[in-house]
């Protein structure tokens, strides 16, 4: 499947058929002959079973690319991982693997999550970073536009993002990203935001 995700910059500067014939008769097996046990059908791939791959459509500095993802399994969640990065698992971490510095930390929230308590964490971790900037309703074609609040600090230093998202399914993730000033930052950006807007939860 190929899905085309067109994704902005991480500072947000910028068939009729006829009648089948009927089946014929059933035949009785002989007298004193074993009927074969019948062949046990494969089971059905459930409706929630996601590929193992999946490519998208990115659009980069030298214009709009295709990237394969591969799926990778998080602690209740899964997403796809584009080849330069690396996930680990047990701490829902995603990042950069030429510079780990580049990073997201994703966690699942319970059902009753509190947003406005979320957000007053958010602003406050934020602003030891530098100022903060409240996007939340603004990305309209971001791969996260839907999240509900989103919230960015940027100094000399880099950039810092605080993200509450929810999925297609309804479940919601808080994404800690941390975007490092530097020449790998436009490695990191475009497609971090593509693989988080592919999160979903396993339960």
């Amino acid at each position: 499947m190929k899905i085309a995700i067109f994704v902005m910059a991480l500072s947000l500067t910028a068939c009729a058929g006829g009648t089948e014939p009927s089946a014929p008769p059933e035949m009785s097996p002989p007298m004193n002959e074993e009927v074969p046990a019948p062949e046990s059908e494969s089971e059905p791939t459930p409706e929630t079973a996601r590929p193992q791959s999946e490519t998208f459509d990115l659009m980069t500095a030298e214009g709009n690319q295709s990237h394969t993802a591969t799926l990778h399994q998080g602690e209740g969640f899964s997403l796809y991982v584009f080849e330069k990065f690396e996930f680990d698992a047990g701490e829902g971490r995603l990042f950069l693997s030429s510079d780990p510095e580049y990073e997201v930390v994703i966690e699942p929230l319970p059902a009753d999550y509190d947003l406005t308590e979320l957000e007053t964490k958010g602003q406050e971790e934020l602003e030891a970073f530098g100022e903060v900037s409240n996007h939340s309703g603004e990305l309209i074609e971001h791969p996260l536009g839907s999240a509900e609040l989103y919230l960015q600090a940027s100094s000399g230093e880099g950039i810092r993002d605080y993200i509450v998202w929810q999925s297609e399914t309804g479940d919601a993730f808080l994404f800690r990203l941390h975007n490092p000033k530097g020449e790998a930052a436009s490695d990191f950006a475009g497609p971090v935001l593509v693989s988080l807007s592919t999160v979903r939860s396993d339960l």
